[in-house]
Order: structure tokens, then sequence, then C-alpha cells
């Protein structure tokens, strides 16, 4: 028997580790081709690998998310190989933390560009083979800071929030073709960011999450399982939260 998402091909970008990984498992699993993009050539090999195991069609693209040629490269390769483009997974994303007194333009430039800008470019050029579709899927990966902010993360913060701009725009201008646009935002979850913290730090976030544990990638991936699904297809421009209540 076949998946939920046979025939249907789907674009995760920073899909080799953390939640982006769980995402392209889940996808795979559900029987969509996957195309999925990250900076490490073997990490790249690795997931495209897996996909295939679970038995999915898998493109897997070195690509620079900072890069507006490496965008529109991801987009070309993946309508290319597939034809066809039925979901975006904006996912890709990076953090320069730092007291915003101090914080270098550097800094907000780059996880402005990286976490904003290229999920606009990304959107954009998706979209615009999901327009002659007149279908499609767009999820973009936001934050709870991107909803109440964290101290130390003032250009992180920023860029989700713009994010979620983006996505409820976006959803106003899609519908009309079809296109449904939405918003997974994690909150404390164990991937290399969260890992990338002190314990003390650690310990102060899970004391203000009401259930008291990190969260998985696989119950964000979950989420994005379902909006991508036909059960979802009167969801658009919505904030779904994965934080075990720390934002509510």
């Amino acid at each position: 028997m076949g998946g939920p998402l046979d025939g249907r091909v789907a674009i995760v970008t920073g899909g080799t580790r953390g939640i982006g990984r769980a995402i392209v498992r889940a996808l795979a699993g559900d029987g969509a081709a996957v195309v999925l993009t990250g900076r490490d050539p073997a990490r790249v090999a690795e997931a495209a690998r897996e996909a295939e195991a679970r038995g999915a069609q898998a493109l897997g693209l070195v690509a620079e998310m900072g890069q507006s040629e490496d965008i529109q490269r991801m987009v070309d390769e993946a309508k290319e190989r597939f034809g066809r483009i039925d979901l975006l997974v904006n996912n890709a994303g990076m953090t320069r933390d730092g007291l915003l007194i101090r914080m270098k333009d550097a800094d907000w430039d780059e996880v402005l560009g990286v976490n904003l800008r290229a999920a606009f470019q990304a959107l954009r050029a998706s979209a615009r083979v999901m327009v002659r579709q007149r279908s499609g899927r767009i999820v973009n990966i936001v934050s709870t800071a991107g909803a109440m902010g964290t101290a130390g993360q003032a250009n992180y913060s920023a860029a989700k929030a713009g994010l979620i701009g983006l996505t409820k725009s976006a959803a106003r201008e899609l519908a009309h073709w079809g296109i449904l646009v939405n918003a997974v935002a994690p909150g404390l979850i164990a991937t290399d960011m969260s890992a990338a913290l002190s314990s003390e730090m650690r310990e102060a976030y899970i004391a203000q999450v009401p259930l008291k544990r990190i969260g998985t990638p696989e119950e964000v991936a979950e989420v994005v399982r379902f909006l991508a699904s036909d059960g979802a297809s009167y969801i658009t421009g919505q904030v779904i939260h994965v934080n075990g209540g720390l934002y509510m």
C-alpha cells in the first residue's frame, strides 16, 4: 500500500540534522519524494540514503542558504528531477547569540539573512512553481523566540518574528491558487542548538516549561507531517506551537 504522500514532492532545507532530519524521515516514510539540503556533503549523502531506505526517492543537495544562487538552484533541480513541488519546509536556520548592546552588525545581518531572507527567497521561488500547479503547501519553521522574545537572541527573535509575518502575508496572497502557508514554532527541542547550552541554562529553560522536559525533533516533525497531509486542507496562515506549554 502506498503512503498518504505518494506522488508528492517535498523540499526540506537544513534536512541533515535535528528537526530537519526528523522531518525528512517523516515525509519519506509517508511516501513523498524528498529534496533535502545541507552544507556538509557527507551529512547530505547520509540523509538522502536514509530517506531512500524508507522507500522514498531522494535528492540531496549541498547548498548554502545564505546564497541566493543556491536557493534558486535547489528549486530548479527539484522541479527538473521530479516535475513538481508540492511542499516546501523552510527549516534551515542559525544563531549568533549575544546581548543586543554588544551585538555586531555582521551577527545581525547573517542571522537575518539565513533565517528570514533565505526563507523568503525559497518561498518565492517555490510559490512560482506551485502557482502554475494551483496547489502546494509551505511550512515555515519558526520559534517561540519569534513570539515571546529571548534574551540574548535579539537577532534570532527578530528573524523568526519576521518569518511569522511572512507566513501570514503569504497565506493571504497564495490562497487564491490553493497554496496553504503555515508555521510551526518549536520551543526547547533536543537539537545541536540546545545541546550547546550550559547545564544551568538548560535547567533554567526546563523550569519554565509546564511539561518539565525538552521536546524531541520527532514531535515537531509530526506537526509538519500533519500540515502536509490532506487532513490539513482547511488550515492556512496559522502558527502551531510545539513547546510543552512554554508559550501559550
